[in-house]
């Protein structure tokens, strides 16, 4: 508690601005039954908040608990249903909460001083994003689970140690043993004769007291070992299920995000949600959220209907938007449907052609099944329908938002639509990201461990049995032709595993592991499978370089790192080796040093990230010039993006510092800014700026034709 004094009170209070929240949704909706237990329930929230901030003294929130208090009272003495004007307030009122609870958490070990004095600061702003669910919530069965895991294990352990006693009576037999075997010095050969008679007699016995002993020792040594590996299996399990958290924690903030967009739209939206029970790792959900937000808002405002238009068609005038959660295997979907009027597939046929994600022939040629799909693709970066850019939407950086969530989840996305019916967006996501069951195998010389949820089977391929073409080698698989690649040819290429060649056990013969992954299979050749095993991943080093067919790392039973690949990767990886000649200027692409794009923004950084992927160059993130000085003199970068509004160092002083380097001075900069002044410009031709692009005039392909005339 002295280390930070408002730990607990930060935790009580997100729960209870959370029930606030939802509360104060469902009062928007319509009263409840009975009437007054809702706002009854309301109250004691407010009251409990209020009671709590004075504890911590927060004079500052109680107050606004108590307008919450004040407002929630004339509500239920009016007897009337909550207003829109009335919900707003109080939602604003938690807004402003939120954001000091925010600010607070920077008061940890600050003294009481200077905790008054950011109490009676100015009043705050409201936060542009979430905190993240730093804190977990445990259930008291939970607990129990794990400290009666803890009590057996350490009973098999003393189990275990009373063995080594055992282990001490057999040192003395062997020691007895070798003492009635040894020729003592000075004996005369009639008494030796005599002697090793009797000698032999006891060594005999021994023996067979010793062999016995060993035998017994061995069989309960290898159970009990048994045991305290089953007792630490099942607390590694108590302490995965630690981790997740029910994935209703997000569902008020999605709910505020659905009344939000619609009030701005002037639409009539419910939204409902199931599955909430459904648990996540904490991590996962804690990033899949503003994606989530970004899905529901875009339901509202590209899905749902104005009130007239649903009247015109026959539809009910209050649109619907329901989040369904659903646990499938490993992996936790998200199903977000609407009710309005479907994907424009034409509108988004002729945005594609307009953006030149394709030629115009090939695009009149997709199905709308495959329009519909290329939302969801990675190469879609800013693909809109929309003829306006509001608030909302426009600019089609939601769905790069949700697209970049998944990359790094190792989720996928799948969209349907049906004309005047809806859309339907579902995600998936692996439980944890931190604790899963592979499939070890080798190749390369190395072990590599794949996701067992994304192995569909594991077959024996004869050479004779590969297919070999100008598109690239293939195998028939369930009466599907799917790409096969040895998987050491992948990781040498990517620079995932050393110069070690491995061998396959058969020359002939491949073991291969058909991998899928958003509805693609391939086929990899391995040397050897080590079978399954359950893994705790670890994100790589950020100072490591990973190939994007890996996913983390883990530790063997041995302890030595072996990396985790992530089945994307690989399928796209596959997919991308298909047909290549490897000739130089293909190593020399391969081998491209990557760009360093350096924004405070999250949304900018992700867009620009986006853009340059789907060209084919490597990208590497900083979010202030300070981090990108550090990671430009660990790495080779080809070329730098910079903002030039960044908290500390601004771009200008980036890029002037960059140029008086004699390490970094050859390396282009390209500023990306929003400040379009004359001297400004002039700033950044002085301090020695490649190129000034404006973020307001922004347009992709200028961006990519000026990188291709700085670096090919």
């Amino acid at each position: 508690m002295a280390k930070d004094p408002y730990q607990y009170f930060r935790v009580e209070a997100r729960e209870l601005l959370d029930g606030l929240t939802q509360g104060i949704l469902q009062l928007e909706k319509g009263p409840s039954d009975p009437p007054s237990d809702g706002v009854a329930r309301l109250l004691r929230l407010a009251h409990t908040l209020k009671g709590a901030a004075r504890v911590v003294k927060q004079p500052w929130i109680a107050e606004r608990a108590h307008t919450v208090e004040g407002i929630l009272t004339t509500h239920r003495e009016a007897e009337l249903p909550l207003s829109k004007a009335q919900g707003s307030e109080l939602l604003l009122l938690l807004d402003e909460i939120s954001s000091r609870l925010a600010d607070i958490s920077s008061l940890a070990g600050a003294s009481d001083e200077s905790a008054q004095r950011v109490a009676r600061a100015t009043e705050p702003v409201r936060p542009s994003a979430e905190e993240p669910l730093e804190t977990l919530r445990v259930e008291i069965q939970e607990m129990d689970s794990l400290l009666h895991t803890l009590t057996e294990a350490g009973v098999q352990l003393g189990t275990v140690r009373k063995g080594l006693g055992t282990a001490d009576r057999l040192r003395d037999l062997t020691s007895l043993l070798l003492d009635l075997l040894a020729v003592r010095p000075g004996e005369s050969r009639a008494g030796a004769a005599a002697s090793g008679m009797a000698g032999m007699a006891r060594a005999r016995s021994l023996a067979e007291e010793l062999r016995s002993s060993l035998d017994h020792f061995q069989r309960s040594l290898a159970v009990d070992l048994e045991r305290v590996d089953g007792a630490f299996v099942e607390m590694r399990d108590v302490t995965h299920r630690l981790r997740l958290i029910p994935t209703q924690t997000v569902f008020a903030s999605l709910a505020r995000s659905v009344r939000d967009a619609a009030q701005t739209l002037g639409k009539r939206v419910t939204f409902d949600t199931s599955g909430g029970e459904v648990r996540l790792d904490a991590n996962v959900l804690a990033s899949l959220r503003d994606a989530l937000m970004h899905v529901v808002r875009n339901a509202v405002a590209h899905g749902v209907e104005t009130e007239a238009e649903r009247v015109a068609l026959g539809k009910p005038p209050t649109g619907q938007v329901r989040l369904e959660v659903l646990r499938r295997g490993s992996r936790v979907a998200f199903v977000c449907a609407d009710d309005g009027r479907g994907i424009d597939v034409e509108a988004v046929r002729t945005a594609a052609m307009a953006r030149g994600l394709m030629p115009a022939a090939a695009a009149k040629a997709l199905s709308a099944d495959q329009v519909i799909a290329l939302l969801g693709s990675v190469g879609a970066v800013g693909l809109t329908t929309s003829s306006q850019v509001t608030e909302l939407s426009g600019r089609g950086i939601g769905l790069d938002v949700v697209r970049a969530t998944l990359s790094q989840l190792k989720g996928e996305m799948r969209i349907r639509s049906e004309p005047g019916r809806g859309v339907s967006v579902e995600v998936q996501v692996p439980v944890s990201i931190a604790a899963l069951q592979g499939l070890v195998v080798e190749a390369a010389g190395a072990r590599v461990a794949i996701p067992l949820d994304a192995v569909q089977q594991t077959l024996r391929v004869r050479d004779a049995e590969v297919a070999r073409s100008a598109q690239g080698d293939s195998i028939l698989h369930a009466g599907k032709v799917i790409p096969f690649l040895p998987l050491d040819l992948m990781l040498r290429r990517s620079g995932s595993v050393g110069p070690n060649y491995g061998h396959r056990v058969n020359p002939g013969i491949w073991s291969a592991v058909v991998v899928q992954a958003g509805g693609r299979c391939v086929a990899l050749g391995v040397e050897r499978l080590h079978g399954a095993a359950n893994i705790v991943m670890r994100a790589l080093p950020g100072v490591v370089e990973a190939d994007p067919v890996v996913a983390g790392a883990s530790l063997d039973a041995e302890g030595s790192p072996q990396l985790v690949l992530d089945p994307a990767g690989l399928v796209a990886a596959a997919e991308r080796s298909r047909g290549e000649t490897f000739n130089a200027a293909a190593e020399a692409q391969a081998q491209r040093s990557p760009i360093l794009v350096i924004d405070d923004s999250l949304t900018t950084r992700m867009l620009e990230q986006s853009i340059l992927e789907a060209a084919g160059y490597p990208v590497e993130l900083a979010v202030s010039a300070e981090e990108a000085l550090i990671k430009a003199h660990d790495h080779r970068y080809s070329l730098f993006i910079v903002d030039v509004e960044m908290p500390g160092m601004d771009g200008f002083g980036f890029v002037a510092q960059t140029r008086a380097d004699p390490v970094l001075r050859d390396i282009p900069a390209i500023l990306v800014t929003s400040r379009d002044a004359v001297e400004d410009r002039l700033r950044g031709q002085q301090v020695g700026a490649s190129a000034y692009i404006i973020k307001g005039e922004f347009d992709q392909m200028l961006l990519l034709q000026t990188i291709r005339t700085l670096i090919g």
